[in-house]
């Protein structure tokens, strides 16, 4: 893949606190600086005063989880953060989404998003038809919505819960959480913890698990933003 001298990646990060949202990047920040990736980080929700980053000369762009639903057109930092993904579209910017970032992704292309039947936490495999780009797993998923892929869209991945994975041009949608290590899950316990969140799963016991899987996790990681990376630089823009 060719990229110019120091590629930018602008990353949209979602919480209220400022650390914890950096930290909900995961492994994706180390893994993006060891590819030589500059990170732009920003917030529409917690610096909505803060002008977003210029994607003229951006190489990717990557939209975190979040806590919210995208969906929820009562986020005032909604509205801002969809025009901004459907400039980066425009501008042929590759667009990694990343559980929410996916949904987002989807939802801008034309797909939707809705409350799932279904909800996911914790590991889980899913069927793939393209392992190259997304391995069958097990993929960490922590969500309670679920996205349809718009209609142009290659589904590349799902599970009987849901769609998992989509491709269109050089974007990329994800359900799951490739990031996830013991700091990404803790940021996001941090959070439920500041919040009142109760869960109806086992939350330590996941805890548990992530931290089990933790270097796998990272190989996955690893792996699938190689082949992004190196499908979205193919592809003619």
């Amino acid at each position: 893949m060719t990229y110019p001298n120091d590629p930018r990646a602008v990353v949209l990060v979602h919480d209220r606190d400022p650390a914890l949202a950096r930290r909900d990047i995961g492994t994706l920040d180390a893994e993006l600086r060891t590819r030589d990736f500059q990170l732009d980080v920003h917030s529409f929700d917690h610096s909505p005063d803060t002008a977003p980053p210029q994607l003229s000369d951006a190489q990717l762009l990557v939209v975190m989880g979040s806590p919210d639903a995208a969906y929820d057109d009562t986020l005032s930092w909604l509205e801002p953060e969809i025009a901004y993904l459907q400039d980066a579209i425009d501008a042929q910017v590759p667009v990694l989404g990343v559980c929410f970032g996916g949904q987002l992704l989807a939802r801008v292309l034309g797909g939707s998003v809705r409350k799932s039947e279904h909800p996911e936490y914790g590991f889980v495999e899913v069927e793939t038809s393209d392992p190259e780009l997304v391995a069958p797993g097990p993929w960490m998923e922590f969500h309670g919505d679920t996205f349809v892929a718009p209609a142009q869209a290659t589904v590349i991945a799902h599970n009987a819960a849901a769609q998992q994975a989509f491709v269109l041009g050089p974007h990329l949608g994800l359900q799951f959480h490739p990031e996830i290590d013991l700091d990404t899950y803790d940021a996001w316990a941090a959070a439920w913890a500041r919040d009142g969140v109760e869960h109806e799963v086992d939350v330590d016991r996941i805890r548990v698990a992530v931290a089990d899987a933790e270097a796998a996790a990272r190989a996955r990681c690893s792996t699938l933003l190689d082949a992004f990376l190196a499908r979205s630089s193919a592809l003619p823009r």
